[in-house]
């Protein structure tokens, strides 16, 4: 339960927003029921959400739900993480995997899989990097301009910042995690 109530009669435009996302993930968003409250945000985080952090060349699924992990336990938002942490079998992430990335968030240097590449560890570097406070991109940006290209850091920059968007304004409301995965228990955010 969030901090407030859902608003009881949102703009129309907007509810059918909320119903669009929640039939795609196959449950109830509740931040996005909160954002009906003020319309403008709702439309603004609705097109941030429909154009940014979609898989692009190298930059497969399984790499952004990485990068989206990490951001979501470097900034510590259990809704995030278990939202983010839906469909990683679909992704082929393991548990060991998770639990590797929770630890890089957490700014300890992860015992990493063999199966995740040197592409996927940059990537949540950088990641990590950017969602840290404070933001500490410096350490691997030149790592990451060197391996990756100017559209590439755009997009992993760019979903690095959507995840902190989400979670600062979904733990300003105090939601909780709905049940989407079993990510927070694996990673021990329970």
């Amino acid at each position: 339960m969030a901090a407030i109530p859902v608003p009881r009669h949102p703009n129309l435009l907007v509810r059918a927003g909320v119903a669009i996302s929640e039939r795609t993930v196959g449950k109830t968003l509740e931040p996005a029921r909160l954002l009906t409250w003020y319309p403008k945000a709702a439309l603004g985080f609705g097109v941030m959400e429909a154009l940014v952090a979609h898989h692009d060349g190298r930059l497969s699924k399984r790499v952004l739900q990485l990068v989206r992990l990490v951001a979501s336990f470097a900034v510590g938002c259990p809704f995030c993480i278990d939202l983010n942490g839906m469909g990683k079998e679909r992704n082929r992430l393991t548990d060991d995997e998770v639990r590797a990335v929770a630890r890089l968030a957490g700014g300890a240097l992860p015992d990493w899989p063999a199966s995740v590449s040197e592409l996927e560890r940059l990537a949540t570097r950088y990641a990590a990097a950017l969602s840290a406070t404070p933001m500490q991109p410096d350490a691997v940006l030149d790592e990451v301009t060197a391996l990756f290209t100017p559209r590439e850091v755009v997009v992993l920059a760019t979903t690095s910042a959507q995840v902190n968007a989400w979670a600062r304004l979904i733990r300003g409301l105090g939601v909780s995690p709905a049940g989407f995965s079993d990510t927070c228990e694996i990673a021990g955010h329970a």
